[in-house]
């Protein structure tokens, strides 16, 4: 079955260029104007992934992700007129798994909905990935993408998921920014070190919210590492 995409963004232009994109790549699109609309499609008919417009009219991009993250966990990957760093932070912290600022490369924006939509929903699991990850109290079963500390479940966009699984395959290791993205991202994509240190950033804020803050440390001038975790 091909992936259901939702395209929200003000400018029909823009809509018509991604859709045709991802109609293209083999995915089914449907187009909406404003928050207000992505929202009543989404309860209509969940998609597999949401292109989400920030500056969008009366509802922005923000907004419609705060509200549809009190109930879904619906990849959702932002586009922004502007390549401000509050925005980026502001768009993952609430829950986005990824961003492309315009103008933007329809090659480029359709290969990262490919990454986030094998990270929200992989493929049948090899047999690596049936087994689970574990660092002290923190369990990761890669295999149902199920994540936990101390009992307490996890939740974490698929992106996050796959940093953190790199992080636990290899205890002990620094890893650079280099490392840590390619164990999300695929190697063609690009990713600006303010995305990696914002998604290290949202891993950090939700293991600490369960009582494990110091997950991963920062080895200042190299990299990251896994740190003491319960």
């Amino acid at each position: 079955m091909p992936h259901h995409i939702l395209v929200a963004d003000d400018d029909p232009h823009i809509r018509e260029v991604i859709c045709f994109a991802l109609e293209k790549a083999g995915m089914k699109t449907l187009g909406v104007a404003d928050g207000a609309a992505a929202l009543q499609e989404i309860e209509r008919q969940a998609p597999d992934l949401i292109v989400l417009d920030i500056g969008m009219p009366e509802m922005d991009g923000l907004e419609v992700c705060r509200r549809l993250r009190q109930r879904s966990d619906v990849p959702v990957l932002f586009l922004s007129a502007r390549d401000e760093e509050i925005d980026r932070i502001l768009g993952l912290e609430m829950g986005g798994d990824d961003y492309v600022t315009k103008p933007f490369s329809p090659r480029e924006l359709v290969a990262r909905v490919n990454v986030i939509l094998r990270r929200a929903r992989p493929a049948a699991p090899e047999s690596a990935d049936e087994r689970q990850f574990s660092h002290g109290k923190l369990i990761l079963t890669p295999a149902s993408h199920g994540a936990s500390f101390d009992g307490r479940p996890l939740a974490l966009t698929g992106i996050e998921f796959a940093i953190l699984k790199g992080f636990l395959a290899r205890p002990g290791h620094v890893l650079d920014r280099d490392a840590v993205m390619s164990n999300a991202y695929a190697g063609r994509i690009h990713v600006a070190d303010r995305t990696v240190d914002s998604h290290i950033r949202n891993i950090r804020a939700k293991l600490a919210a369960v009582g494990c803050p110091d997950v991963i440390e920062t080895v200042h001038g190299v990299g990251f590492r896994l740190g003491k975790c319960g």
